[in-house]
C-alpha cells in the first residue's frame, strides 16, 4: 500500500525558517521520520515536495493512475489561496487525503486561519509538529481500511 506525503513551498527549509514556529528538525529529519514510519506502518511512504504549484498539481493527479492508497499533504502557503490545487485533490475523490500543518495555524495570522484546501480532504490536522504527519498516515491508513 503507497502513501504519498506532499509538501509545498518551503517545507524543504525545515529547520531553517522560522524555528520558532515549525522547529529546528531538518526536512532530512522529517524524510526519515516518514520512511521509519512506513516500515512500522508495513506501507509504502511516497514523499514528493516542490515550491511550484503546477508541479504538486501533477503529482496530486498522477496519484490517480499509479496505485497510491492515500495522501497526506501540507500545501504551505497554497493553502490559503490556491483552488487549483483544492480542485485536483476534490477530483480524486477515491483516494482519502488528509491535510497537515506542522503549526497550529488556528492561532497564527489572520491569513493563514482559512484554508482552501481542507474541504477537498476528509480531514485536517494541525499544531501537533513533524508528529502530525505521523497521525495523518495513520488517519489515511484507516480509512484506506487498514488497522493501525
Amino acid at each position: 500500500m503507497k502513501i504519498l506525503v506532499i509538501n509545498g513551498p518551503n517545507l524543504n527549509f525545515l529547520g531553517i525558517r522560522e524555528k520558532e514556529v515549525y522547529g529546528t528538525q531538518d526536512y532530512q529529519y522529517l524524510l526519515d521520520l516518514l520512511k521509519k514510519k512506513g516500515e512500522e506502518s508495513g506501507c509504502e511512504v511516497e514523499v514528493f515536495q516542490s515550491n511550484h504549484e503546477g508541479a504538486i498539481i501533477d503529482r496530486i493527479q498522477e496519484a490517480y493512475f499509479d496505485g497510491t492508497a492515500g495522501i497526506v499533504i501540507n500545501p504551505g502557503a497554497y493553502t490559503h489561496y490556491s483552488y487549483a490545487i483544492h480542485d485536483a485533490l476534490a477530483s480524486v475523490t477515491t483516494i482519502p487525503k488528509v491535510e497537515i500543518h506542522i503549526s497550529d495555524i488556528t492561532k497564527r495570522e489572520d491569513f493563514r486561519k482559512i484554508s482552501v484546501t481542507a474541504p477537498a480532504c476528509d480531514k485536517q490536522i494541525y499544531g501537533q509538529g513533524l508528529m502530525g504527519y505521523c497521525m495523518a498516515i495513520d488517519e489515511v491508513l484507516r480509512m484506506a481500511g487498514r488497522s493501525v
